[in-house]
């Protein structure tokens, strides 16, 4: 049965009560569960059960390049939508100071939300390779359902709803079968880093409500990935990892998460998203 209207999505980050209101169409899923228990892409781990873990990601001075490249890209976007902005003093942690408004906010993350290997000046495939040896697969930036690859630079202002709902990416067909790499860039930290629900890829569909894809609606924006509202354990618990510079976050693509509201008060929150499938041999 399918309920339509507004309701409160209630959850706890560690162990803190926070709620906002989402509009959908609700429903609960089939007596399935869509994670692979076998050969799947983290079956090799000793986190199986968790559906994450906390990996050094970058050496020497792998990390300054991204973080250039990733300020550039932001810079372009800023510049691209004629909003002030001088590249010579502009720092990541002070965006929300050059870009005031969310209208201007949503434009600026219309082009930061679908970038590709080629618009960073860096090899992302060392990454790829790198979390392959961890894992035990040959992993690949390329999508073969999009044909492309894809990078996500997410950008959430203090005091906002710059948020996902909690979600899993693996409800979307080109999101089955990846890792998922979250990497902080600027700004996180046990306040406003990506929140995980623990071993939730493990419960099946007819625990969880939630919409369907692009069914979701927060702040007046529309998502492309369902919202889960609550499981049938009850509201959500989910908890940071807070992966610190130089590490990065991995986990399967059915573990819910999201909600990464930014309790910071005056500091905007930069992180990069990337994901990777199995290469085909």
């Amino acid at each position: 049965m399918i309920t339509s209207h507004q309701k409160q999505c209630k959850l706890f980050l560690d162990n803190e009560s926070y709620a906002f209101d989402v509009k959908g169409d609700f429903f609960w899923g089939e007596e399935e569960l869509l994670f692979k228990e076998d050969d799947n892409i983290i079956s090799k781990m000793d986190w199986k059960k968790e559906g994450y873990k906390v990996v050094q990601a970058f050496y020497n001075d792998e990390f300054s390049r991204l973080k250039k490249a990733t300020t550039n890209q932001i810079i372009k976007a800023i510049q691209v939508n004629n909003i002030p902005c001088d590249p010579d003093t502009f720092c990541l942690a002070k965006y929300h100071e050059v870009v005031t408004t969310n209208a201007l906010h949503g434009k600026v993350i219309e082009i930061t939300k679908n970038l590709e290997n080629k618009d960073l000046d860096f090899d992302i495939e060392v990454l790829a390779q790198r979390f392959g040896a961890i894992l035990g697969y040959d992993l690949t930036s390329w999508i073969e359902e999009l044909q492309k690859s894809h990078i996500q630079i997410r950008i959430s202002r203090p005091n906002s709803l710059d948020i996902n709902p909690p979600h899993r990416d693996g409800y979307l067909s080109y999101w089955e079968d990846i890792i998922n790499v979250w990497v902080p860039i600027e700004g996180c930290n046990e306040r406003s880093s990506l929140p995980v629900f623990s071993g939730s890829h493990l419960i099946p569909e007819n625990e969880i409500l939630r919409t369907e894809s692009k069914g979701a609606e927060i702040n007046g924006n529309l998502y492309y990935v369902p919202c889960i509202l609550e499981t049938k354990s009850g509201p959500i618990s989910m908890l940071r990892p807070n992966p610190m510079e130089g590490e990065a976050l991995l986990f399967t693509p059915f573990l819910i998460h999201g909600a990464a509201v930014n309790k910071n008060t005056d500091i905007t929150r930069v992180s990069l998203e990337l994901r990777f499938p199995k290469a085909k041999h």
